[in-house]
């Protein structure tokens, strides 16, 4: 895993080198989620709601004929976001 020290500004504020805004595709004026885990902050770009539709639907083509029906509550342990990331470097 690669780090870099980032200074913080007067405001909070920090910069996301370029090589990461551009692997993770966060742009100016886009938002990005930042989460608290125990080691400390995550900072990521959000789902893209269509991008998470079309993996939904081939996810679903490539279920359908298996016999694998589901049922109520068959997700719930599962985090979605997680799931999806499958891309994400």
């Amino acid at each position: 895993m690669v780090s870099i020290r980032l200074k913080v500004g007067p405001k909070g504020q920090i910069v996301i080198p370029k090589v990461f805004r551009e692997a993770y595709g966060i742009k100016e004026g886009k938002e990005v989620i930042i989460e608290p885990t125990e080691r400390g902050l995550v900072i990521r770009a959000p789902v893209d709601a269509e991008k998470l539709m079309e993996k939904l639907r081939e996810r679903r083509k490539r279920m359908k004929g298996r016999g694998v029906r589901a049922k109520l509550g068959d997700l719930r342990s599962v985090d979605l976001e997680d799931e999806f990331d499958e891309g994400v470097p």
